[in-house]
Formats: structure tokens, C-alpha cells, sequence
């Protein structure tokens, strides 16, 4: 089975991070996720995540911090999820796949019902 590269950020608004519920249409229906997207070809890591943010919830980011790259097989395809923290920086935002978004502080994070290979990321995150 071939493996998708996706980036992803967790986007700090301040004291809060931004979660988005992924719509009845996308695979794994209502997951919460960190926002982000498939790798283009000759495109970097940064640059993707930069561009799918914006191109999925119009926002502006800047990159942080890398986390550890999960690799994760769902029943019908793989992927290596390659996370970063990132803080807000400009934009109004707007859901364009998305169903609905929160901004949560860290104890509400841990209620939500995540896409499986979030969690690992979500834990080290919560453990900075």
C-alpha cells in the first residue's frame, strides 16, 4: 500500500489551538483533525502545510516547531502525517471542507472524538 505524505499544524490562537471536524463527504466522516493536506510534487513540507491552510481555512500561519512524523494504516489507505506547531498570524477564517471548527484550550482537546492518526501527534503535543 503506497504512502500519502500530509503535513498538518496545530494552530495556536493564543492560549487556544484550533481543531476542525472533517465534513459527512471526506473519508473518515466528523474525525477531528489538525488542518492540513497532501505533499505536491516538488513542494517542501513547510510550504505545504502553509498552503493547504490557507487554502482550507484561509489563514495565514508561521512554523514553529516540527513534531514526530506518524505513520498510520487505515483500512483503505496509509499515511505519514508530518506535524508542526504553528501560531496564527492573519486571515479571516474560513471553513471551505470542513464542517465546523473549535478553538480549544488543552483539556478540551482531549474530549474530542480525533482521526486515529491525530492522536499520537495530539499527545505530544499535550505533553510539550
Amino acid at each position: 500500500m503506497k504512502t500519502i505524505l500530509v503535513t498538518c499544524a496545530i494552530i495556536q490562537f493564543d492560549d487556544k489551538v484550533l481543531a476542525v471536524q472533517r465534513s459527512k463527504n471526506m473519508k473518515l466522516p466528523l474525525k477531528w483533525e489538525f488542518a492540513g493536506g497532501k505533499i505536491e510534487i516538488d513542494e517542501t513540507e513547510i510550504e505545504c502545510v502553509k498552503r493547504e491552510v490557507f487554502e482550507e481555512l484561509n489563514i495565514k500561519i508561521e512554523i514553529k516547531k516540527k513534531l514526530t512524523p506518524v505513520t498510520h494504516e487505515y483500512p483503505d489507505f496509509k499515511i505519514k502525517l508530518i506535524p508542526f506547531i504553528a501560531k496564527y498570524l492573519s486571515g479571516e477564517l474560513k471553513l471551505k471542507e470542513h464542517c465546523s471548527f473549535l478553538l480549544a484550550n488543552k483539556d478540551e482537546l482531549i474530549t474530542l472524538d480525533w482521526a486515529e492518526a491525530d492522536l499520537p501527534i495530539l499527545k505530544e503535543y499535550l505533553s510539550l
